[in-house]
């Protein structure tokens, strides 16, 4: 969804009315139904006057195309200002460019992410050259226009405000900014000449009318990779009824439309392998070409399945697949063919850093996909504020008239498959009563260490000893 599109010459114009600013706003309004908070009326109407003396040169065409606020369907993300035409052998340009207030950064320890000072104080955010690029990999991605008409997508980040200091431009971040070149305040000039070089005729064709309008899937690249990085991979292959459920989501997948919305709510235990049932689903969703993303409130899972699946292929296109669960409450519904939630009874309520955003974030999943998968493990919430149960998610599935199916993993894939001595951790924990009240025949040495240090030094004793006897049983098997 383009907010607001005209003419670079129109756009001028605009400029000149000093009112560039509530023009944006009347369009946001009716195209969102909603209005913005003043912070964000006022960076239009800093950042647009400091675009259009970037723009204003003979050498750029005025019948270029210019789009402000392009919302990226299947995200909340939005790209701040595109320039769009031809280059100079007549292909299909957007130079896409995002633009920052900022005056001052902190290097980082994290690849690709820097500090600075919000409203609300000091945060960590990405690199403005990483979000260029990210922005342009997650259209070629999954926007079909792209794909199949030969756009050429040219990231940028602009820092107007910005005096050179070796932060943003250090070579910490090079690899990001060698593929979305990052301008700073005194670079307006430097800027002007990127954008000539790659615009150098008009917008004959309605080039952000297709790309708005272009179907959303995913490339056969992306699939393609994705499902070479899983094959042969023994961590994810999927036993007993791991098999049973992923076959029984497909079906579902297929079957799910914006008329007929399913649920599927998978039951498991610690170690019953739902992460690795996900991953896998997320993989040949994406392989069918349809539009999946994998879902959880925090953090650490979604990193760990990135690195996992980031071989040859960038960080950014990866990181694309993967979505906290507070980040639905404004997508558009059906927007997804499935959402696979991974820790689901981690679920909240509300969304936002102070619970203020959204009404439910089961209601907004279930809206925002035709098919939405929860993985849920009841005993492992752990806050108040956690709601992801499954009464939660049959409630609010019947709300939106969708069909609810449900499944149990079982089988236990930790601590020796024993069952047994999960039995008897429920019920020394009175998460349960079971049968199992005596710590018996289980064969594992408990204890309960006090201090994480020694914990860690114990782990490392019994994994040198395990290398250890395996390389005299390869010694002894080969002798």
């Amino acid at each position: 969804m383009i907010v607001y599109s005209a003419s670079k010459s129109d756009f001028r114009e605009d400029i000149m009315s000093n009112g560039i600013e509530n023009i944006i706003l009347e369009a946001y309004k009716a195209a969102t139904g909603r209005s913005t908070g003043r912070s964000e009326i006022e960076s239009w109407r800093y950042s647009l006057q400091y675009m259009d003396r970037v723009v204003a040169t003979p050498d750029i065409p005025d019948d270029a195309s210019v789009a402000i606020e392009y919302h990226i369907p299947q995200s909340s993300k939005r790209i701040d200002f595109i320039l769009a035409g031809q280059d100079k052998n007549k292909r299909d340009t957007a130079v896409l460019i995002e633009l920052k207030q900022w005056q001052n950064a902190e290097i980082t320890s994290k690849d690709g992410v820097v500090s600075t000072r919000f409203k609300h104080g000091i945060k960590e955010t990405a690199h403005p050259s990483y979000q260029a690029w990210s922005y342009r990999t997650l259209l070629e991605d999954y926007n079909q226009t792209v794909q199949e008409d030969d756009i050429q997508l040219i990231p940028c980040a602009y820092l107007h405000n910005y005096e050179q200091d070796d932060v943003i431009t250090n070579e910490f971040y090079a690899n990001y900014t060698s593929k979305a070149p990052v301008f700073l305040k005194s670079d307006a000039m430097k800027l002007q000449e990127f954008i000539k070089s790659h615009v150098v005729y008009g917008d004959k064709s309605k080039l952000m009318y297709r790309i708005d309008h272009g179907k959303i899937k995913p490339s056969k690249n992306l699939a393609d990779q994705l499902s070479s990085m899983l094959a042969g991979n023994e961590e994810f292959i999927l036993i007993d009824e791991q098999k049973v459920a992923y076959e029984t989501a497909l079906k579902l997948a297929e079957s799910s439309s914006d008329e007929q919305k399913n649920v599927f709510i998978i039951q498991g235990g610690p170690g019953t392998g739902k992460s690795v049932l996900a991953i896998n689903l997320l993989v040949e969703l994406t392989k069918r070409e349809l539009v999946v993303q994998y879902v959880t409130r925090n953090s650490a899972p979604r990193e760990v399945y990135q690195a996992k699946l980031t071989g040859s292929f960038t960080k950014s296109r990866i990181a694309n697949m993967f979505s906290g669960s507070g980040s639905f409450h404004s997508i558009a519904d059906n927007t997804f063919d499935c959402l696979i939630v991974d820790e689901a009874h981690r679920l909240n309520e509300k969304s936002g850093m102070f619970n203020h955003l959204g009404e439910n974030q089961i209601k907004e999943i279930i809206s925002a996909s035709k098919f939405s998968i929860f993985f849920v493990d009841e005993d492992q919430k752990v806050t108040l504020k956690d709601i992801g149960d499954k009464e939660e998610i049959r409630f609010w599935a019947a709300q939106q008239g969708a069909a609810v199916t449900e499944l149990e993993l079982e089988s236990q894939f930790r601590c020796n498959g024993s069952d047994g001595y999960l039995a008897w951790l429920d019920n020394s924990l009175q998460i349960r009563a079971t049968a199992n009240e005596t710590f018996e025949d289980f064969g594992y040495d408990f204890q309960v260490i006090e201090d994480p240090r020694i914990l860690h030094d114990l782990i490392k004793k019994r994994t040198r000893l395990k290398i250890k006897l395996d390389c005299l049983r390869d010694i002894v098997g080969n002798g």
